[in-house]
């Protein structure tokens, strides 16, 4: 039963003056950013210029285990990364952090992000005679890096050179044998923060969480377009690429964020809860009880309970040990799936009018088969409410929703998308409501997958990988 959206990957770096456990504390905030990636995951630990990784496919806590942390060993620069990927290019040696060694010194790389021009520049590399080993951008971004090193004096220079190259939404960790330096895209699309831990260490994450879970102090965001590195002289800036406001994807705060993060300046959570009361104020409904579908659609549920004066009741027990990617081998199986990952608690809901808020509906399918176990459960009435807009374009930028013939809401007008859900009634949050559940002076939120407006150009279609395509299929190129 895959989730309906894919998450965004999760980064993390730090950077101490003294060898230490950073395999360890790495370790913590991917597990603190677990929820931006399922797939598999990896550390680098630097050991005054001598690397040590391990990465897999799987979560955090089944990659690595008390001996592979003391494998990697003691250093003074880590990297680490958890990864979310489509069907298509999910295996092994897509896991990350990169790790590659050239004539300037060795490298790695964690990568938050889409590369519009991926396909572009590494056909580039290819005709110059490079080899690639991987399906994803993040070999593309460190062959530009290399590239530029050798015309280069410092890493850091490259980076900044390399980024003009780049088109795309992305935040990225770069470490080399005694530097990590930490980037963002232009339009700022993707999140990424520093801290600094007791120790003085300095760290870069996708989310303020990681910071939380190892003791770090948050101390600011890094803005779009901008290189910060940390190395023995300290922390320092670079902003040739600055300029532009934020764009940062609003779904962030609807979908993929932890509630208990705060992005660029706003709370997570505090954004959910108004994305909830908006939603009471643009459809208002007479019921008994409010409940949230685990776990992005709890705090909305909240909001809109509180704003609309009803009862907020835990209307479904998640399995926590189901995964997101948790798949089924038959038709009918899957059809049931739903059943192992949430059960309904049929005291609140048996008699009621219930509103059922969730964060979006993307096919329809689980939306459907959630409505469906209340009304087993006893409810006479189910008023879905949506803490988004209506998905009427494809994501460009990581969400992995690449077709509007993907998309419920371009095949059915809104009474039909009701009907079909089972549902006695339907409201989403509107364009102007999505757009102000984080409101900020300093930041703008690409909503281009509800309103077909994005930041940056992008192509009409995005090609699909040689190397994951069949001799013979029909391909978008």
């Amino acid at each position: 039963m895959a989730r309906k959206i894919n998450e965004e990957c999760g980064v993390f770096g730090i950077y101490s003056k003294a060898t230490c456990d950073v395999a360890t504390q790495t370790y913590y905030a991917l597990y603190a950013l677990q929820h931006r990636g399922q797939e598999s995951c990896g550390i680098v630990v630097n050991d005054q210029g001598v690397f040590s990784h391990h990465k897999d496919m799987g979560l955090v806590p089944d990659v690595f285990n008390i001996d592979q942390l003391e494998k990697l060993g003691q250093g003074n620069i880590a990297v680490g990364h958890v990864r979310a990927a489509t069907v298509a290019n999910a295996n092994r040696q897509n896991a990350q952090p990169l790790v590659v060694r050239h004539v300037k010194g060795p490298m790695a790389i964690a990568l938050s992000g889409v590369l519009l021009n991926a396909a572009e520049l590494r056909e580039q590399f290819e005709l110059g005679g490079a080899i690639f080993h991987t399906t994803n951008a993040t070999e593309v971004i460190a062959y530009t890096i290399t590239q530029q090193r050798l015309k280069h004096p410092s890493i850091e220079k490259a980076v900044e050179e390399a980024i003009a190259h780049f088109k795309g939404s992305y935040s990225f960790v770069v470490m080399s044998p005694t530097k990590l330096i930490a980037a963002r895209d232009p339009y700022g699309m993707r999140p990424l923060c520093m801290g600094q831990c007791e120790d003085g260490s300095v760290v870069f994450a996708s989310e303020s969480v990681a910071l939380d879970s190892i003791g770090a102090e948050f101390i600011r965001d890094i803005d779009p377009g901008e290189i910060v590195v940390a190395d023995g002289e300290g922390v320092r800036s670079i902003r040739t690429h600055c300029g532009r406001k934020c764009s940062m994807c609003v779904f962030e705060y609807v979908y993929t964020a932890r509630p208990d993060s705060v992005i660029e300046g706003v709370s997570v959570h505090k954004a959910r809860l108004r994305a909830g009361e908006f939603l009471w104020k643009e459809h208002p409904v007479d019921a008994d009880v409010v409940i949230g579908v685990p776990d992005s659609g709890l705090d909305a549920a909240l909001g809109l309970a509180n704003a609309a004066g009803l009862p907020y009741g835990v209307g479904f027990i998640k399995n926590r040990y189901v995964g997101r990617t948790f798949i089924l081998p038959t038709q009918k199986q899957r059809v049931n799936a739903v059943r192992i990952k949430l059960n309904v608690v049929k005291d609140t809901v048996k008699g009621k009018r219930v509103i059922l808020v969730d964060d979006s509906i993307v096919r329809g399918t689980t939306s459907a088969r959630i409505v469906n176990l209340i009304r087993e459960a006893g409810a006479t009435e189910v008023h879905v409410r949506i803490s988004s807009p209506p998905f009427t374009n494809p994501c460009y930028f990581g969400t992995d929703i690449d077709s509007r013939d993907k998309l419920i809401a371009c095949k059915m007008s809104h009474d039909e998308i009701c009907k079909e859900i089972g549902a006695d009634s339907l409201g989403y949050l509107s364009i102007d409501g999505i757009r102000q559940i984080a409101a900020s002076d300093h930041c703008d939120y690409c909503v281009g997958c509800f309103t077909g407006e994005y930041p940056m150009p992008v192509p009409e279609t995005m090609p699909k990988d040689k190397f994951e395509t069949k001799i013979g299929a029909k391909t978008d190129e």
